[in-house]
């Protein structure tokens, strides 16, 4: 018998915006970032180095806006980690998803991500994003490092970890792709992030919020 979908609106239109304009900026910045480690020349290395770092400190901006988002509207519980059903989870994504079986965890409004994802949006959200940052504007500012008090820093160390944690950022929008073909259909997550409705099975649904 046919599963009952419920059209459910799951993206407000910030969080949909912030997304978009997210994806747009890391985007620009991974391919300004790896001209300037002159892997390939598009832009040319200076002007390439010019709009890595004024796109820099616009997501450094943007990102200011999403934390002030979270904190006023509650949205911050979407990242509360737990290890609830995580192995049922992750055994999921390594062997049901390719059996054809359903989703431990089925998304509602209030529980978006399973707790897998909580666990890596949380991780990235609150450690590899503002470490990314920093180590950006530092590098950004080394010329007022004496002025700033900070002229005991290595510059060689922050490079480093700039590239480190540009390298993770891409690990992590690969697999972010490819897991946005996983829902019903090949493109559902994509549109449910455009549109912000998004199909959800009602048994599932049922099932997930009597056991919590």
């Amino acid at each position: 018998m046919k599963k009952k979908k419920i059209n459910t609106y799951l993206y407000t239109r910030y969080e949909r915006f912030w997304h978009w304009v997210q994806m747009v900026l890391i985007f620009i910045l991974l391919l300004t970032g790896f001209e300037i480690h002159n892997e390939y020349h598009l832009f040319g290395f200076g002007k390439a180095v010019n709009i890595h770092s004024w796109v820099g400190l616009g997501w450094l901006i943007a990102f200011f806006f999403f934390i002030f988002w979270l904190l006023t509207t509650g949205e911050w519980k979407q990242y509360i980690p737990t290890t609830k059903k995580i192995l049922e989870v992750m055994w999921y994504y390594v062997h049901g998803i390719f059996k054809g079986e359903t989703h431990p965890v089925p998304k509602k409004k209030h529980a978006k991500h399973n707790p897998l994802q909580r666990i890596i949006y949380l991780v990235l959200a609150a450690l590899l994003l503002p470490v990314q940052m920093l180590t950006g504007f530092l590098y950004w500012g080394y010329n007022n490092w004496a002025d700033w008090g900070i002229d005991f820093l290595s510059l060689g160390v922050m490079a480093f970890l700039h590239v480190a944690g540009a390298f993770a950022i891409l690990s992590f929008v690969i697999i972010h792709v490819y897991m946005t073909t996983t829902g019903h259909s090949l493109f559902a997550h994509i549109k449910a992030m455009i549109s912000g409705w998004e199909e959800l099975e009602e048994a599932e649904v049922e099932e997930w919020e009597r056991a919590n």
